[in-house]
């Protein structure tokens, strides 16, 4: 039986603590389609990992294998050093958090934290002050006795999040769990996501389609396409150095110029532009050059744009207000008349630019990525 003594919040793993998941040559093959096509990744212990990627690109797959629910067909996965393989799926010591949140109704926020502590065989003695302890945690404490058709949204997503924690997992797995909120309600639970991991410093793997979210709670980001893993990073790095186009393009608002390679630059139908190339790329190979909305400068003039190096004429398509910003679109005069998007933060001076209005778009050439092989965005 298990004597059910809680963890406090600051019983966090020690620092250079070792690797607690592994995934090795991982593949799942359906039929003939690798849902899951040779990924490898660590999450060291503590930290929080977030698997990113559009629908179908095999995200939930991989959270599947290394919750057991699915077996590999090649590659292993393992925890704290042991393969997932080793125990049946109700056996390992693993919180999860769905969608779908699978609370009991007929069932009190207290009895349906108190449920993985009965399953488990928890000292009966304890398990009213874990409960206690963890609802506590997720600001519900006075929500016990309260059934879960009488809980807001949000509050049933806390007792579910207390439910996966109470009985101390090794590993918590998030399946998109905060897709079916509101826009500001899932802002507000993507904090308390981040508070309550770093108070307990429970391993945790998180997959959703939301850039925003995976930017927020992360120690790490992987980006997934098409089953493969295209880049793992710290969200920071991920956002500053994608590794290739789709990566650029799916995380954050980013715009395309291809062409060929030109002295670390980029030709586009006769026009140069400025780069910088993560590697050596021959003159004259196909290239994609991708550079992030928000690097973009928008002026009247050339004399406004400041010390940007790259200086480029165009025309406002389209000018969209989005709140806190100003999203212009705008073709470029030269350079195939590719469409670059821009972000406009002056509150002063949203709506300065017309649909139809000439400006001068301007960047620095660190700011344009050149990646090798013009892949798609």
């Amino acid at each position: 039986m298990n004597t059910g003594h809680p963890k406090t919040p600051t019983d966090k793993p020690a620092a250079g603590s070792n690797v607690a998941v592994c995934a090795s040559n991982v593949t799942m093959d359906f039929s003939g389609f690798k849902a899951v096509n040779n990924a490898s990744f660590e999450l060291e212990a503590g930290k929080f990992l977030t698997i990113l990627g559009p629908s179908g690109s095999g995200k939930t797959t991989l959270l599947q294998m290394i919750a057991g629910f699915l077996t590999p067909t090649s590659g292993e996965i393992t925890i704290n050093g042991k393969s997932v393989d080793a125990a049946p799926p109700h056996r390992r010591s693993i919180g999860m958090v769905f969608q779908k949140l699978a609370l009991f109704p007929h069932m009190t926020a207290a009895q349906n934290v108190a449920f993985p502590l009965k399953m488990r065989r928890f000292n009966p003695k304890t398990i009213p002050n874990r409960v206690a302890q963890f609802l506590d945690l997720v600001k519900l404490g006075d929500y016990g006795a309260r059934r879960v058709n009488e809980l807001s949204g949000g509050q049933q997503q806390r007792v579910a999040i207390a439910r996966a924690l109470v009985f101390e997992p090794e590993l918590l797995l998030l399946d998109e769990p905060l897709a079916a909120l509101d826009v500001k309600l899932r802002e507000e639970m993507q904090l308390e996501f981040r508070r309550i991991q770093h108070e307990l410093g429970v391993t945790t793997i998180n997959v959703t389609h939301d850039q925003r979210e995976a930017l927020v709670v992360s120690d790490d980001i992987i980006v997934m396409d098409s089953g493969k893993i295209q880049q793992q990073a710290r969200p920071v790095e991920m956002y500053r150095a994608p590794d290739n186009p789709f990566v650029a393009g799916f995380l954050g608002m980013s715009s395309f110029l291809r062409g060929t390679a030109c002295a670390g630059g980029l030709v586009v139908e006769g026009q140069r532009v400025a780069g910088t190339a993560s590697a050596a790329i021959a003159d004259g190979a196909p290239v994609c050059g991708a550079i992030r909305a928000e690097q973009i400068r928008i002026a009247a003039s050339e004399a406004q744009l400041g010390d940007c190096d790259t200086r480029l004429s165009g025309v406002v398509r389209d000018a969209i207000f989005e709140g806190e910003r100003q999203l212009y679109v705008v073709a470029l005069n030269t350079a195939g008349e590719a469409e670059i998007r821009v972000y406009h933060h002056d509150p002063l001076t949203f709506g300065l630019f017309e649909i139809g209005a000439p400006v001068v778009l301007g960047w620095n050439t660190s700011d344009m990525k050149i990646f090798a092989d013009g892949g798609a965005e």
